[in-house]
């Protein structure tokens, strides 16, 4: 068993360059499950309305984020429930859209819906133990340079034992996959093992998904080979957006993850239209710097 410690690390400082094309997880994932949803998501720009769910996992995530911030055998169940709502203030005075999905005339949700959060940081605390941890970096903006592709992200938490090793880990709000989307889960951590192997030379030894949901931890220990295919598999997901930007051709991919989609009254797959492509298309869908697209810490 390793004991993970403390570790000094610089994070990798942003490109300031003006021209750049640029993916994260969110948005390979987003093509591989439907390039129209790409095409919404990066091109069009359609808003998602906020939900009580996402909003909910974005607070969860503060919350843990902000309970290292004590000393460690502060670090009590007790000690993050009270972090909960003045992390939610936080979050509300940055983006004021969300004082809106609390029922203000209804205490009795709004309740409920801190006592969800609140279960689900307890929770955590049955699957690993703050006071034995000490995380090199939380919230961690990565980003990398592959053949002119620079990969990106934001790392939930950065663990490096003495020795050296790395461990990624990420928090989900929601309950532990099937095994068809787990493997989407994987490509982001694999993603993420990446960025990080170029910038650093190590290959993470372990990448760690918590599924506070239902309280499972599932663990994958990559190695080359693994982040060479997920290279190799990134650069040609990559050339199939370059082509669509290219050829204009943003066609859906119906599956089941269709009735979760919020644009899906726009999607001809289900009877409705896209909005015209705006002329500078091509250029939104591989620049992220002319849309002013900003990854977020949950991607």
């Amino acid at each position: 068993m390793h004991r993970w410690g403390a570790t000094n690390v610089v994070g990798a400082a942003a490109y300031s360059r003006g021209m750049v094309a640029a993916l994260s997880p969110s948005r390979a994932s987003d093509f591989k499950q439907c390039p129209l949803l790409y095409r919404f998501r990066v091109i069009d720009r359609l808003p998602s309305p906020p939900s009580p769910a996402a909003a909910r996992g974005t607070l969860v995530h503060a919350v843990l984020e902000r309970l290292f911030d004590l000393p460690a055998l502060a670090r009590t169940p007790q000690a993050a429930a009270a972090l909960v709502e003045p992390a939610w203030a936080v979050l509300v005075e940055q983006e004021p859209e969300l004082a809106g999905l609390l029922d203000a005339g209804d205490d009795g949700a709004a309740d409920a819906w801190f006592a969800q959060a609140v279960g689900l940081i307890e929770r955590w605390f049955t699957l690993e133990d703050p006071t034995r941890l000490e995380p090199a970096e939380r919230e961690l903006y990565v980003e990398a340079e592959v053949d002119g592709l620079v990969l990106r992200g934001y790392v939930d938490r950065l663990d490096i034992a003495a020795d050296g090793s790395l461990r990624i880990v990420d928090y989900k709000t929601g309950r532990s996959p099937s095994e068809l989307f787990e493997r989407s889960s994987l490509f982001q951590m694999k993603f993420y093992a990446l960025v990080l192997w170029r910038l650093r030379g190590v290959v993470p030894r372990m990448l760690q998904l918590v599924y506070l949901g239902n309280g499972e931890i599932v663990r994958y220990e990559p190695d080359e080979a693994d982040l060479l295919a997920t290279e190799r598999g990134i650069k040609a997901l990559w050339a199939a957006i370059q082509r669509a930007a290219e050829t204009g051709d943003w066609r859906p991919r119906p599956s089941r993850l269709c009735d979760w989609c919020d644009h899906r009254d726009l999607c001809p797959a289900w009877g409705g239209t896209p909005p015209p492509l705006p002329a500078d298309a091509p250029a939104r869908a591989l620049d992220p710097s002319v849309t002013g697209l900003v990854e977020t810490a949950d991607d």
